[in-house]
């Protein structure tokens, strides 16, 4: 009736087959001897048996990393692509974000036709080094304003990140609000949620895919185009755009290259890439990794709260006999009796017997489980792929979806919503938030600094930029009044967006004065004008010790900039 041969690697393993069929009878005295019997075989084996708990154990804590991802969501075993299908989002977070996405969008779409006196309000004009930011002109000469500008809006951004994680990228950023805003907004229209999409994906090329795919990529196109169109004018300008667009291709080849250049950019990003641009292009992305830290507030899950995940139960269990040995010996909760498990208690407890009710779960401790249900809404709806139960991770760009997934299903469930939330990792460990910290502060600290030293140059920066140069090779000359006179070139850069009359008028020594060859200077906007004037200064300038000339730049009667230059005297006699 049973066999006398025992494996040491599990006291209960050798008797599974003898316990099976007296569970089955539910007798206690058969179980009290079963007991008895293991007991013994555990004793004998106590010595190989603690290496093998050991062992147990760690096969478990790996069995229970399993789950745990090891790559990328978008990438398979094969290292080939996944595409992601989320299911369509909805909640207050969505319905939020939808409001400020279409905000910007009209932000973005009217700027360039905005204009200050003519000029653009905001121009990007990288090939020709002209930059215009909200009417204030930057030359090739005001390099180092705009480079300090820069530099603060790098550390704003780096200060924004620490604060508030990657708040920018679910809510501002221009690739997460035409891809989830307008893009799969169309996705959802011609194909359906995401299972339709999925099955459809899957289906043969039959008539009625072949429509909605060819509908779905015209109006890709089409918005493709638009937001073309709309990006180069913050290159180029909107007058320049409209004017490319009214030509033919032949009359503006380079113009006409570029928007086409432009729409298959942005068609091959919005309706291929998607979120491998958040993943593996952008380079905000990366630099969460090093300036996140346990204070900064991202969309986290609860793990406090919300592990060990467990499933919804509906009714009691029913009452049966052991029928799944291998799932009770394993621990798993699949076991409807658990009475290997209790037979083991008792042996290792030491307990001389067991009680035994007519309800065998009703003898086993329930297992808490946390608020977690594992539906998985969270990971069916990110447009990356995560599971933001895994933890903070690089590919999250913070669109709250699986906030409003959780939330749902948690008021459905009839427990508080903010399972998952915006919060910070010492926040959910500890309860408790600290955002002052000294990294903060520190990247506050320079902010501010960058901000008074930008407010600094920017208010005593000039309309117009002058430089006088000795013309090279050229000597002194003794004009017939007995003037000495030097022949200079001038440069004279306009940073206003309006023709500036100019004079040159020298303060010391006294009595010189200023002869141009030419017409009087005129600085054209946007543009270096360039000339040649003489300056002559009294006959006893032989007598000066020094050689500095002070030149003072008007237009009409303003002062607009000052210089000095060398002057050459002629050879004493």
């Amino acid at each position: 009736m049973c066999t006398e041969n025992h494996n040491q690697d599990s006291p209960l393993k050798s008797s599974s087959s003898e316990l099976d069929g007296r569970v089955m009878a539910n007798n206690s005295e058969e179980v009290r001897r079963s007991a008895s019997l293991l007991n013994s075989d555990y004793q004998s084996s106590k010595a190989g048996g603690e290496a093998n708990v050991a062992k147990s154990v760690n096969q478990q804590k790996m069995a229970a990393n399993a789950d745990f991802r090891d790559t990328i969501a978008t990438v398979d075993e094969q290292g080939k692509r996944r595409w992601i299908f989320p299911k369509k989002p909805k909640g207050d977070y969505y319905r939020y974000r939808t409001w400020v996405s279409y905000g910007l969008l009209l932000i973005l779409f009217g700027l360039p036709f905005i204009k200050v006196n003519g000029e653009p309000l905001i121009l990007l004009n990288v090939l020709e080094r002209h930059f215009i930011l909200f009417g204030l002109a930057f030359t090739p000469q005001d390099f180092h304003l705009f480079a300090i500008l820069m530099i603060t809006g790098v550390v704003f951004i780096a200060l924004f990140t620490v604060v508030f994680g990657r708040l920018f990228c679910g809510w501002v950023c221009p690739q997460t609000i035409f891809m989830e805003m307008v893009f799969r907004k169309v996705e959802y229209w011609i194909e359906g949620d995401a299972n339709a999409q999925r099955k459809l994906a899957k289906a043969p090329w039959t008539s009625d895919k072949i429509r909605k795919k060819a509908l779905k990529h015209a109006i890709f196109l089409v918005i493709s185009a638009l937001i073309a169109h709309v990006f180069l004018a913050y290159i180029i300008g909107m007058d320049a755009v409209l004017e490319t667009v009214s030509q033919s291709p032949l009359a503006a080849p380079g113009g006409f290259a570029a928007i086409i250049i432009f729409i298959g950019v942005f068609y091959f990003v919005f309706s291929y890439m998607r979120e491998q641009v958040c993943i593996a292009i952008c380079p905000y992305g990366r630099l969460q990794g090093v300036l996140l830290d346990d204070n900064s507030i991202n969309v986290i899950y609860d793990y406090e709260r919300g592990e060990p995940r467990g499933k919804i139960r509906k009714g009691k269990p029913k009452r049966t006999s052991c029928s799944d040995c291998e799932n009770c010996r394993d621990g798993k909760d699949g076991c409807a009796d658990q009475i290997l498990n209790r037979i083991n208690h008792a042996i290792t407890t030491g307990a001389e017997s067991m009680p035994l009710a007519s309800a065998p779960l009703a003898v086993v401790k329930e297992k808490k489980v946390g608020d977690c249900i594992d539906c998985t809404l969270c990971v069916q709806v990110c447009p990356t792929g995560i599971d933001i139960r895994n933890g903070i991770q690089m590919e999250c760009v913070n669109c709250t979806a699986c906030i409003d997934a959780c939330d749902e299903v948690m008021i459905k469930v009839g427990r508080d919503p903010g399972l998952i939330r915006y919060d910070s990792e010492r926040g959910v460990a500890a309860g408790k938030r600290k955002i002052w910290t000294p990294r903060v502060l520190a990247y506050s600290a320079v902010l501010l600094l960058l901000i008074g030293l930008n407010v600094f140059l920017l208010s005593g920066r000039t309309q117009l930029d002058a430089l006088l140069l000795r013309a090279p090779g050229q000597l002194s000359q003794t004009n017939a009044d007995g003037s000495v006179g030097n022949l200079y070139t001038y440069q004279l850069i306009n940073k206003s967006r309006k023709e500036l009359p100019v004079r040159f008028e020298v303060e010391r020594p006294a009595g010189g004065k200023i002869r141009y060859v030419g017409e009087n200077p005129t600085a054209r906007p946007g543009e270096v004008s360039e000339g040649a004037l003489f300056i002559d200064l009294p006959p006893d300038v032989s007598r000066r010790s020094d050689n500095e000339v002070y030149i003072k730049v008007y237009s009409e009667d303003r002062l607009l900039d000052e210089l000095t230059t060398s002057f050459l005297y002629p050879e004493s006699n």
